[in-house]
């Protein structure tokens, strides 16, 4: 029998902190990686990182998400000793930063050493599945961001098939919010993303982004991850780092259509946009 999907959440609970949905929050990346899409190697030194984090904090980023394994399509896997040595000292270096920290991880061995070492979020492209994940989630009292993918970074976009994309991603973010629930994680401390890029199409994207505010029927916060990606690159003709203007464009739809968390590499940008539409569309500004 599934757990009865909680009412739309007030506010978004990471560890010790309290984030509130009353405007869209902003998540910087922050890849540790040589090889992630946009700005892989640009901050794979740990000093590096830790300075392009704290300038996403003054940039206006609510959430920091730290990033050791590229999962950008075709990407290989890294070793988990690998990923570990790549963000582990990132997370402890900003453990006091002041904004929740994020590990973006599949391993479960390193969610749990990162929530030791202070992160606040775990952020899992592969829905929590992994064994344990959630129990170990639920008692550290960490958020959790459920993703849904198709396939693996290796293969994921080889011929992605759907009968109906919405529903099917819809159904599978539902079935991970009742696992989730029913392992103990409070649904304050759950957001889902419906994975932009991970196993669909270019029109299973906009058809995903056409009809993102169905997903705030399973009651708790959607995360967009739009930023740089190579849909926006088909739109525009141009390469990751010169799509700043279409990722912000494509975050403000998003946020129009219900998300409540943004996932993006260009935190100045993003906030200033958002503060913009917010005032003039008759809201508070964003501070």
């Amino acid at each position: 029998m599934s757990t009865p999907f909680p009412s739309p959440a007030s506010h978004f609970q990471c560890g010790r902190y309290s984030l509130s949905l009353a405007r869209p929050l902003i998540m910087g990346v922050v890849n540790v990686t040589p090889d992630s899409f946009s700005d892989g190697g640009s901050f794979l030194a740990h000093e590096s990182a830790i300075a392009h984090a704290q300038s996403l904090i003054e940039e206006g980023a609510d959430i920091l998400d730290i990033g050791g394994e590229s999962t950008r399509p075709g990407a290989a896997a890294v070793a988990l000793e690998e990923e570990r040595r790549r963000v582990l000292p990132v997370v402890e270096a900003l453990a006091a930063c002041g904004v929740p920290v994020s590990i973006d991880t599949r391993k479960p061995e390193l969610m749990r050493e990162a929530i030791a070492a202070g992160a606040s979020l775990v952020n899992d492209i592969g829905g929590a599945e992994g064994g344990g994940v959630l129990e170990l989630i639920a008692a550290s009292g960490a958020g959790v961001c459920l993703m849904h993918k198709q396939g693996e970074p290796q293969t994921m976009q080889q011929s992605p098939h759907y009968d109906d994309v919405v529903a099917e991603v819809r159904d599978y973010l539902a079935q991970r919010v009742d696992a989730a629930i029913k392992a103990g994680v409070a649904s304050e401390s759950i957001v889902i993303d419906p994975g932009f890029g991970f196993g669909k199409t270019y029109e299973h994207n906009l058809a995903l982004l056409a009809h993102l505010g169905s997903f705030e029927a399973l009651g708790v916060p959607v995360l967009a991850g739009l930023s740089r990606k190579g849909m926006l690159g088909r739109i525009t003709g141009r390469e990751p780092q010169a799509r700043v203007y279409a990722s912000v464009a494509a975050a403000l739809f998003a946020a129009e259509r219900g998300a409540s968390i943004l996932r993006v590499h260009d935190v100045a940008a993003t906030r200033d946009a958002l503060a913009v539409w917010w005032t003039l569309s008759g809201r508070m500004p964003v501070s």
